[in-house]
């Protein structure tokens, strides 16, 4: 049985700890590398070049979004499974559209992991009820362009109009505009409830 050659990306030490010993335990896993940033992870992908990378989303330096595209953008045979706290549906479509074959939450078991990256080895995705009913909810037509989602990430700050203005540096009367054009995407009534709604699909993260 040839082993699986997996480097882990996780900031957080003690859950590196725990992955390690969770996938060390399994014949097939060799665990070949561990980063605790995004960084360090795309350096030590480029060295190592592992069969599957574990990765978090939430990192320092640079985040998980952006190592899945700069690893696709320079190795189109990368397998990633992602494996991350956040749980909204613009987080998983994100995750997936930018190139990762499988996407799992912090509370999976140490079993569904190890599918995960069986699956993902041989070139399969792997996404779990859970992600999938996720995906499904997200509308097509909700997606926002880059201004609306500054504007948006605004909102949820509680700016006004007037203070949105000031840190987009455009017109008010425009921010009503995209204000406007964010509320009827989101099919939210007003600006708690797309807050409510960006939360809930991850669209932002009040950290």
């Amino acid at each position: 049985m040839k082993q699986i050659h997996v480097l882990l990306i996780e900031d957080h030490f003690l859950a590196r700890i725990a992955l390690h010993s969770v996938l060390s335990g399994h014949p097939q896993i060799c665990i070949v590398g561990e980063a605790s940033d995004g960084e360090a992870g795309l350096a030590m992908y480029r060295e190592l070049q592992p069969d599957v990378v574990v990765l978090d989303l939430r990192l320092p330096r640079v985040n998980g979004f952006e190592v899945i595209n700069q690893l696709r953008r320079e190795f189109q045979s990368v397998r990633i499974v992602v494996l991350s706290n956040y749980r909204g549906s613009e987080d998983i479509y994100r995750a997936i559209r930018g190139g990762a074959m499988a996407y799992l939450t912090k509370d999976a078991s140490g079993e569904e992991l190890l599918n995960a990256i069986q699956n993902v080895n041989r070139g399969l995705r792997y996404l779990p009820h859970g992600a999938l009913d996720r995906l499904a909810e997200r509308m097509p037509t909700s997606d926002l362009t880059p201004r609306e989602s500054e504007v948006l990430a605004c909102i949820t700050q509680g700016h006004s109009n007037r203070e949105i203005a000031e840190e987009l540096h455009i017109a008010e009367k425009t921010v009503r505009i995209h204000v406007s054009s964010v509320l009827d995407k989101m099919g939210a009534r007003d600006r708690t409830q797309a807050t409510i709604y960006a939360v809930q699909r991850g669209l932002v993260h009040l950290d």
